[in-house]
């Protein structure tokens, strides 16, 4: 197969003191085609892992051995091929290898495995470089191949760039290739002299307004060959701040030239750049959203990709230091807007105050991983300076909560997952806060949630109170919440709700009928406060 390498190769192209080949069932010879990275929770995840090839972090002998019983049970087509694993290859597990059929490599204990993920990527990367084909804007394409295919179709030849006018892709050249494409490719940017005459002219303003293909003449001036571009832009969704939204117009991405060489362009040359800058919107947006390897990291680190985690691997990885105490900040967003768009900001904040402090973006919120923090008061104030120089800027609210100081790197996940529980727990009255803080809200937050996902936790009495104030349009509850708000303090409810002493112990006494309970019993009360706050 033209986009595959042998095991052999492939393990060959690795020094012989990272890895080790323990047993070969069926041979070194088998074609692999895909490497994936899985962990402990992976293997117990079915059907685990399509990849030819599994690099094994972070596991067991026990896991690895359940896992080769669950593998066996699949078609052989369905097995990968290869594992690499740090756990010793005892008996045990070479004989667990054998019985699948799958190749078991040892990695010595120092290796890095993104490092190795890495490098294995690579020589796949490269074969397939070597071998690939032209297939029309497949759902495998990429920004090299969309410029090749692209230039194919509309017989010019093509430069793909962002909205800072830097070349992400181009196709190969010819004889014909005028400076401008020469010197863009060259210095990955075009020449500021014709970037100016462009602007000049409106043609980025065109490209901006427009989903049209919009024709650049020749200019003789500047030795410039005729050229078509097209606008390459992704429809934006709402977002907005402080609780509001907006809609927002399409966003430009950047364009895609085809300059014209010896030969006039293909007739249909518009309709193929049309097509072609919806696939480079996707591809763009896809990269832009693809966390990088050292995001990957982070968020492997944080506890955000499953179990297993190999924590020196990746402190050396991600060159931070493997001992001594740290600190976690998450920040999520205090209205209705994109949090990512902050992560920039967040991170020069994060640098300014530690050179060593890592950031990244996890669903919907931002986490700061600062190594070395040995108090929480520090981190703390940091914190809310941060959050207060970004809304003064930006006027975008964030609201944060701190973790700190955490003994050492192996308690990074917990924090993060205890951080979560005071964003979860809190609404940001408060922007920065941490547990000890906020203790009463998030575990009086979790004790209502975990009653209100229990049917047969909640009490109906509260459902009959509802369904009389909807018959009798009545305000039983209300002034029962009332009531309980003002510690059964009769006169100071009525102030409250604006209505005689006297009406509302008579509500009061009708909700203890409806309800059929003695409000002057404390259990009673606390019941019925618990339901209430569902």
């Amino acid at each position: 197969m033209a986009n595959t390498v042998s095991l052999r190769s492939l393990l060959t192209s690795l020094h012989s003191a990272v890895v080790e080949l323990v047993v070969a069932p069926v041979g070194m010879d088998m074609a692999v085609e895909s490497v994936a990275l899985l962990d402990a929770d992976d293997l117990r995840s079915p059907p685990g892992t399509s990849a030819d090839l599994a690099l094994l972090v972070g596991v067991t002998e026990a896991d690895v051995m359940r896992w080769f019983d669950d593998v066996a049970l699949r078609p052989v087509a369905d097995r990968p091929r290869a594992v690499l694993t740090k756990v010793a290859a005892s008996t045990a597990l070479s004989h667990g290898a054998r019985e699948t059929g799958i190749a078991l490599v040892a990695v010595h204990q120092q290796t890095r495995w993104e490092l190795l993920l890495s490098m294995m990527r690579g020589v796949l990367d490269q074969v397939r470089a070597q071998s690939s084909d032209d297939g029309l804007f497949g759902a495998d394409t990429d920004l090299y191949e969309l410029a090749q295919t692209v230039a194919l179709l509309t017989k010019g030849m093509v430069s793909i760039e962002d909205e800072r006018s830097h070349v992400l892709a181009y196709s190969a050249s010819d004889d014909a290739a005028d400076e401008l494409r020469t010197l863009s490719i060259l210095g990955r940017e075009g020449p500021a002299d014709y970037l100016r005459r462009l602007h000049e002219r409106g043609v980025f303003d065109r490209l901006r307004r427009t989903d049209d293909v919009i024709d650049v003449p020749a200019d003789p001036e500047l030795v410039i060959r005729r050229r078509l571009a097209v606008g390459i832009r992704r429809m934006a969704g709402r977002s907005g701040a402080g609780g509001t939204t907006v809609s927002i117009g399409p966003t430009t991405l950047g364009t895609i030239w085809v300059q014209e060489g010896s030969a006039p362009l293909a007739a249909d040359a518009d309709a193929v750049l049309r097509g072609a800058s919806a696939v480079a919107a996707r591809l763009i947006t896809r990269i832009a959203n693809a966390p990088t390897n050292e995001a990957l990291q982070i968020q492997r680190l944080l506890g955000a990709r499953g179990g297993g985690v190999d924590v020196p691997s990746l402190a050396s990885a991600l060159s931070i230091p493997t001992t001594g105490s740290a600190a976690v900040v998450g920040f999520a967003a205090c209205g209705e807007f994109e949090i990512s768009s902050l992560a920039p900001a967040i991170r020069l904040h994060a640098s300014a105050f530690r050179r060593d402090s890592l950031v990244t973006i996890i669903g919907e919120r931002i986490y700061a991983l600062f190594p070395g923090v040995a108090s929480g008061t520090g981190i703390a104030a940091w914190t809310a300076d941060a959050v207060g120089r970004i809304e003064t800027r930006t006027s975008l609210a964030l609201r944060a909560a701190v973790a700190a100081p955490i003994a050492d790197l192996d308690g990074v996940a917990v924090a993060r997952f205890e951080v979560d529980r005071v964003l979860d727990g809190t609404t940001g009255e408060v922007r920065v806060t941490t547990l000890e803080e906020s203790r009463t809200s998030v575990l009086l937050g979790e004790i209502l949630e975990l009653i209100a996902n229990h049917e047969q936790l909640r009490d109906p009495r509260i459902a009959a109170l509802d369904r009389y104030d909807a018959t009798n349009d009545s305000r039983m509850r209300e002034s029962l919440e009332t009531y309980l708000e003002c510690f059964g303090d009769v006169r100071a409810g009525a102030e409250r709700l604006h209505i005689h002493p006297n009406t509302l112990r008579y509500r009061i006494r009708r909700v203890e009928q409806i309800l059929d309970l003695d409000l002057t019993d404390p259990d009673a009360r606390l019941l019925v406060e618990i339901q209430l706050r569902i």
